[in-house]
């Protein structure tokens, strides 16, 4: 089966390495991230596929950042459940050099954690730094999982633009 396109439906490619950056800022709307921080977006991820963009004579593309996310007041507990939960992360070739790009051991260490301020202020320097998009994946903290899950949630509604724009 032949898939047609649809019109005004963005292609996004998972681009972490030199090459795939530069195949999504040259022919494609952006890339979508994973396991990528702060530090490795503005060195790495941004000033590429930015620049690959340019080298094309196209717009600036989509840097879409997927980050584990929990609101909690015990940050020492969520970075250790991160390490826990996506533990395989810190093991794939891929992810692996994001992490170490970023000086971090596991996923615990990049993970958006925190209390209400601390993850507004986390999200806010993902935006500064270039991303367009924040791909949120929150995770239990503590020992009620579904009322941490939830208490995330509340969180990522309110961060929503009042009037967001059409996708």
């Amino acid at each position: 089966m032949i898939m047609e396109w649809v019109p005004g439906c963005p292609v996004l490619l998972g681009a972490l390495g030199p090459k795939m950056l530069a195949l999504a800022g040259g022919e494609a709307d952006g890339t979508i991230t994973w396991m990528t921080g702060p530090k490795t977006l503005s060195e790495h991820i941004v000033p590429r596929i930015n620049e690959a963009a340019a080298d094309a004579g196209r717009a600036a593309p989509r840097v879409v950042v997927g980050l584990p996310i929990a609101l909690t007041t015990d940050v020492a507990a969520g970075r250790e459940s991160a390490e826990r939960i996506f533990r395989v992360y810190g093991r794939l070739p891929s992810y692996r050099a994001m992490l170490d790009r970023e000086g971090a051991d596991g996923p615990g260490g990049i993970a958006i954690v925190g209390d209400r301020s601390a993850l507004a202020e986390q999200l806010d320097r993902l935006r500064a730094l270039g991303t367009t998009d924040y791909l949120a994946v929150p995770f239990p903290v503590g020992s009620d999982p579904q009322e941490s899950l939830e208490r995330t949630r509340e969180f990522l509604v309110e961060q929503l633009p009042a009037d967001p724009a059409p996708a």
